[in-house]
């Protein structure tokens, strides 16, 4: 059976394929968004409170390594489907970097079904946003032969640090970090218990967004289905075999299997947009959003989840 919330967002594709009017203010879009990674980010950090700091280092660097190497790995698969260079660099950065709701959805479902994974699993989300836009920026830079001007450089190194998602999951690391379980127990009713619920109205907008981009596959023909239903599971197999090495729980190699399979569609966008404006937005956003965050939410996950129990059984 399918999680709750993925119905919502099955709910959001059916009524943007069916036109309905039915719509999610931009502020509540807003809200939901900032709300779901400074929980997240707190649920880890207060997790991390509780761990040795050293015992997490080896998972910090693989998910640094991974997350860089994804688009490497990609980039050339991307110019065989006959992309421009700057185009499947731009393509090959969402899918190096991750989806927050992607996580979230992955973690949801295995609690749903009692499978327990790392509690700190939130930090890999964190150090794994930004090295796959670095390696994408450095592909691009390769196909163009170009450099950019110093204040180029300095916009995008501000936008992928201190960027909306990557500051507000950091900073929830660290203030879950920092307060610990204790601390954090007068806003548990906010961040903790209505989490899912939240969610599922979040999902329900991607679910109208993903609706809309399903009529622009047409327009970049089958190129755009092969990357974004071929490449979660091959790079998922990445993750899978990262979370083995590393001695991961069952949960916790399904958890990394998902955020090498994920691709990004808040900040790599953002990120792309400054780096690589000569790039095709509209690509890489509708096989990030359009056809692999559906593919993953409603088979990838239930797909990873059973790789994992086969792996370390």
């Amino acid at each position: 059976m399918l999680d709750v919330v993925v119905l919502f967002f099955l709910l959001g594709v059916l009524a943007r394929l069916a036109k309905s009017d039915l719509r999610l203010p931009e502020a509540l879009y807003e809200t939901l968004s900032i709300y779901l990674l400074l929980a997240i980010g707190l649920k880890g950090g207060v997790e991390l409170s509780k761990q040795p700091i050293a015992a997490l280092a080896p998972q910090v660097l693989v998910c640094v390594a991974l997350g860089f190497a994804i688009p490497f790995l990609l980039y050339p698969a991307l110019r065989a489907l006959r992309l421009a260079g700057v185009d499947a660099a731009a393509l090959a950065a969402h899918y190096g970097s991750v989806s927050v709701v992607t996580f979230a959805v992955a973690t949801a479902t295995l609690t749903r079904e009692g499978i327990a994974y790392e509690s700190h699993a939130a930090l890999w989300v964190a150090v794994m946003e930004a090295p796959g836009l670095v390696a994408g920026i450095l592909l691009a830079r390769r196909a163009q032969r170009a450099r950019r001007g110093p204040g180029r450089w300095r916009a995008l190194a501000h936008d992928v640090l201190v960027g909306k998602s990557v500051l507000l999951l950091l900073g929830g690391l660290a203030i879950g970090a920092l307060a610990g379980e204790a601390g954090t127990a007068p806003i548990q009713a906010v961040f903790v218990d209505p989490f899912k619920g939240v969610l599922a109205l979040f999902l329900l907008e991607l679910g109208l967004v993903a609706g809309a981009r399903l009529g622009e596959v047409r327009r970049f023909g089958v190129a755009v289905l092969v990357v974004g239903l071929g490449a979660p599971p091959l790079l998922a197999l990445a993750g899978l075999a990262a979370g083995v090495a590393l001695g991961l729980s069952t949960g916790g190699v399904a958890l990394l299997a998902t955020l090498a399979a994920s691709a990004s569609y808040i900040a790599a966008p953002t990120a792309m947009r400054i780096a690589v404006p000569e790039a095709n937005a509209a690509l890489s956003i509708t096989a990030a959003l359009g056809i692999t965050f559906p593919f993953n939410i409603v088979v990838g996950i239930p797909l990873y989840i059973t790789l994992a129990q086969w792996v370390t059984a």
